[in-house]
């Protein structure tokens, strides 16, 4: 397992940090923020180990509980119990009598799982999630907030923003006082 958390080309890593209790928001109900690259190995068996500072990051409220659901990209996203519960419940929010959103909370819910870590924060991978993913042997773990993404090296590349220019401009139109967030 490799921390891939120095600079590497044009792109920044960064580190785990538990965020301020102070703020507001999901985190401040969840108290942790996932964040960093890590590539990692599948064991013969399918498991994966999770990286130590990612294990350390995990919400005590969540045990060694996580649920593993399919990304909207291919890729697996990897939760913490306690982040899935605010997840699953506004997902169950939905009107079940609404044809378009059985079809959402059907597709959402599908092959998700639910994996308990052991003392070393290794968590079995099931082969179907495997497979809709890519991965064989080698993963990259990145932590986004509140979940971790589960994804094949290859495919990974494939779907970050290769120009500069581009991701600066996105940094722009979302981050930027110009457009009224509310930090």
């Amino acid at each position: 397992m490799v921390n891939r958390g120095a600079f590497v080309g044009p792109r920044p890593y960064f580190c785990l940090a538990r965020h301020a209790a102070t703020a507001g928001g999901f985190f401040s109900r969840m108290q942790t923020l996932l964040s960093g690259e890590y590539e990692c190995k599948l064991d013969p068996k399918g498991r994966l180990v999770l990286p130590a500072k990612v294990k350390g990051s995990l919400p005590d409220e969540s045990g060694n509980q996580l649920v593993l659901v399919r990304g909207f990209e291919p890729c697996l996203v990897l939760y913490p119990a306690v982040a899935w519960r605010i997840i699953h419940e506004k997902v169950m929010a939905l009107d079940e009598f609404n044809e378009e959103y059985r079809q959402f909370q059907r597709n959402f819910f599908r092959g998700m799982t639910e994996v308990e870590h052991d003392s070393i924060g290794r968590f079995m991978l099931p082969r179907t999630m495997l497979r809709y993913a890519g991965i064989e042997k080698e993963a990259i773990i990145v932590g986004l907030g509140n979940r971790c993404e589960i994804w094949d090296p290859t495919r990974y590349d494939d779907f970050l923003i290769k120009d500069q220019k581009s991701f600066s401009k996105l940094a722009q139109k979302f981050l930027s006082s110009d457009n009224h967030l509310a930090f």
